[in-house]
């Protein structure tokens, strides 16, 4: 195991797959010599030159374009987009031309992409430049979506997605790279499609994603050792394919589930996810799927008005310690007459 940042991780799921496939390319805005505005790609140009990693002109539509064709044509190229809330700029290509040529050509053709992007809150970079936008492209039929929490998963979920013969929009969070941790050496792919439980409790379940992980990890440890709720902790990892056999699971074993979202609470990912366990283990639940999310508004730049609307451990330990304990109390005749 080696030591890695988050954003070393995500360089070197890079390295791995440019040396096992010469096909795999990438470019970007300050890709190449610069090491990429957040440092993800250090040491690329110098190890594979300007023939595979290339600087781009400042234009999304460029970027993607560019990967398309070549996607196209036989290469796998790794595309990057500066900030996630910059998708909007090209988001004709990824939703309409991306999404959908493999259907419209009846399969003939296959777009083998991947575009990477920095998402996310914690950087007071305010509204145009912080959002989480994981969700738009949820939405859309045709690309799969991933967001890792950890370096070990930047690297190998990273090359499963470069491998994949599908398009993969890749979420790296902002906030996490400057975080380390161990990553396994050699050549590591983590499969997409597959959550991953990394704490296990019984009385709850919290199901969270990227930067919202290592939150919800805190958040359990708090609830743990203030009132002794053990709750399991499950890291979504793949929004796109989802693993639902895992998150059922869970949600039957503890009865009670909450999601952890970062996006905004209109339409975030965690509604499929709540209805999805409501539709399917209705009878196992104990209470209310609850989601705890960020406040439908712009993100603020300033520090403190970022934090209030971001979930923190410390709203998520709350949130679910009120839900665990309140106790429905029957509806009057009164009550039960308003609603039918």
């Amino acid at each position: 195991m080696a030591q890695l940042s988050y954003r070393e991780a995500v360089a070197a799921g890079i390295a791995q797959e440019m040396r096992r496939d010469e096909r795999v390319v990438l470019f970007g805005e300050d890709t190449a010599a610069a090491g990429g505005v957040f440092k993800t790609t250090v040491g690329l140009f110098e190890e594979f030159g300007p023939r595979r990693v290339k600087d781009t002109p400042i234009s999304e539509l460029a970027i993607l374009g560019a990967a398309m064709g070549a996607a196209m044509t036989g290469l796998r190229p790794v595309a990057e987009i500066m900030f996630s809330d910059f998708l909007a700029c090209c988001w004709d290509y990824v939703a309409n031309e991306i999404a959908k040529t493999r259907y419209m050509s009846n399969g003939q053709i296959t777009l083998p992409l991947v575009i990477r992007t920095a998402n996310g809150a914690g950087s007071r970079f305010g509204a145009q430049h912080s959002q989480s936008v994981e969700n738009w492209a949820m939405a859309v039929p045709g690309l799969k979506v991933v967001a890792p929490s950890n370096p070990a998963d930047a690297k190998g979920l990273l090359a499963a997605a470069i491998r994949d013969p599908d398009p993969v929009v890749f979420f790296e969070h902002k906030s996490l790279f400057a975080n380390k941790g161990e990553v396994p050496e050699g050549e590591h792919v983590e499969p997409l499609g597959k959550a991953k439980v990394l704490r296990e409790g019984g009385d709850a379940t919290i199901v969270a994603l990227a930067a919202m992980v290592p939150r919800a990890l805190k958040a359990a440890e708090m609830l743990a050792a203030d009132h002794g709720i053990q709750a399991s902790v499950i890291d979504v990892r793949s929004l796109v394919p989802l693993d639902a056999r895992t998150l059922l699971r869970e949600a039957s074993r503890t009865g009670r589930v909450f999601t952890v979202e970062e996006n905004p609470r209109l339409c975030g990912w965690g509604a499929e996810i709540a209805s999805l366990v409501q539709e399917e283990v209705f009878g196992a639940l104990k209470g209310p799927v609850i989601r705890i999310t960020t406040p439908h508004v712009p993100l603020p730049a300033a520090d403190q008005l970022e934090d209030a609307v971001v979930p923190s451990a410390a709203r998520i330990a709350s949130e679910v310690k009120s839900a665990l304990e309140s106790r429905r109390a029957p509806m009057s005749r009164t009550e039960t007459q308003k609603w039918t």
